[in-house]
C-alpha cells in the first residue's frame, strides 16, 4: 500500500522476493496453466524425490511462507510450493472462468498436478490451504500419498468468535496497519520475521478474488479417509480450540497422528516454526510404508 492506502504492485512483488531469498538457492519456479488461469509453483529438492506439494493459508498468505521449511524437506522430497489462484502471489487468475464450489478447487488442484508431471503426492497445507488440501484427499484419493494438516480451519471446529471479530477490521477494509494490528493480537505479540510481516502487509488490498468457503468435510467422508495424516496443532492459536480440534479429528480419522505445538500461534505458522516441527514433518514423510 502506497501513503494514500492504494495497493502497490511493486512493493508486493518486492517484498515478495525478499521472503524467497530465505529459500534454497538451487530454488526454481515453474508456470501451469489451469482452467481457472495460470498457477505459479516455487521448487526445490531432487527431481526424482517424492513430491509434496504445500499449499499456503488465506489472507496474505504466499507460497514463500514455506520458507522455515524448504530447506529441510527438499533434502529428501521435490518440494511444490504453490500460490493459491486468485489470492496473494504470483497466480494470475483467469478473467472470465473462477473457482466457486469446492469441486472446482479440487479440479484446479487436479490440473496443476497434471501440468506439474505429479501422479501421486504428499500434499500439505496450513489454515485454509489445509481445508483445501483435506477436501481435495477426499475426492481425489488415489492421488494423495500423505496428508500434512497444519493447523487448519474449518475441517474439524468452527472459528472462535473472537478470531472473527478481531479479522473483521482487516477483511473489509484491509490496511498494513490493520494487517499488522491483527497478527500481533492473533500471535500474542511474538516476534515475527520482519520481512514476512512486510509481505503480509504488502498483500492488503491485493486485488484477489471472493475466496472458496464451504462446509466443514462430512463426519462420514472422513471416517472414510484411509491414507495417512498428520495433524500439527497450534498450541496457542487463537483462530480455534485446538483440543477440540484434536479429539474430533481423533474420533474421525481413522489413521491420524496429532501433534500440538506448544507456544506457537495459527498466524505464526508455518514461517515461525517452534524446535523440532520440521522433524515431525519429515519423520512422517519419510515413514515407511502407506
Amino acid at each position: 500500500m502506497n501513503a494514500r492506502g492504494a495497493y502497490d504492485a511493486d512493493n508486493f512483488r518486492m517484498a515478495y522476493d525478499k521472503v524467497m531469498a530465505k529459500w534454497p538457492a538451487a530454488r526454481e519456479t515453474a508456470t501451469v496453466p489451469t482452467p481457472f488461469g495460470t498457477t505459479h509453483v516455487n521448487v526445490c529438492g531432487p527431481a526424482d524425490g517424492p513430491s509434496l506439494v504445500l499449499l499456503p493459508g488465506g489472507g496474505g498468505a504466499t507460497s514463500a511462507s514455506w520458507y522455515a521449511q524448504a530447506a529441510a524437506l527438499s533434502r529428501t522430497h521435490r518440494v511444490f510450493a504453490v500460490d493459491l489462484i486468485g489470492a496473494p502471489g504470483r497466480s494470475v487468475p483467469d478473467r472470465h472462468r473462477r473457482p466457486r464450489t469446492v469441486a472446482d478447487l479440487s479440479a484446479w488442484l487436479d490440473t496443476l498436478l497434471d501440468g506439474l508431471g505429479v501422479t501421486e503426492t504428499n500434499l500439505g497445507g496450513h489454515s485454509y490451504g489445509a481445508w483445501i488440501a483435506l477436501h481435495h484427499a477426499l475426492r481425489a484419493p488415489d492421488r494423495v500419498r500423505r496428508l500434512v494438516l497444519l493447523d487448519p480451519t474449518q475441517c474439524f471446529t468452527g472459528f472462535s468468535p473472537a478470531y472473527l471479530m478481531h479479522a473483521l477490521p482487516s477483511l473489509l477494509r484491509p490496511t498494513p496497519r490493520r494487517v499488522r494490528a491483527f497478527l500481533e493480537w492473533e500471535t500474542r505479540g511474538c516476534t515475527l520475521d520482519p520481512d514476512w510481516l512486510a509481505l503480509q502487509e504488502a498483500a492488503a488490498g491485493f486485488p484477489a478474488l471472493r475466496p472458496v468457503t464451504g462446509p466443514r468435510p462430512a463426519p462420514d467422508a472422513l471416517r472414510g479417509l484411509s491414507l495417512p495424516v498428520l495433524l500439527l496443532l497450534a498450541g496457542n492459536s487463537r483462530t480455534h480450540n485446538s483440543s477440540k480440534a484434536a479429539a474430533r479429528a481423533a474420533a474421525l480419522l481413522p489413521r491420524v497422528t496429532t501433534t500440538v505445538l506448544e507456544g506457537v500461534s495459527h498466524h505464526a505458522l508455518p514461517h515461525a516454526v517452534p524446535p523440532g516441527a520440521n522433524r515431525h514433518l519429515s519423520d512422517f514423510l519419510e515413514r515407511p510404508g502407506g
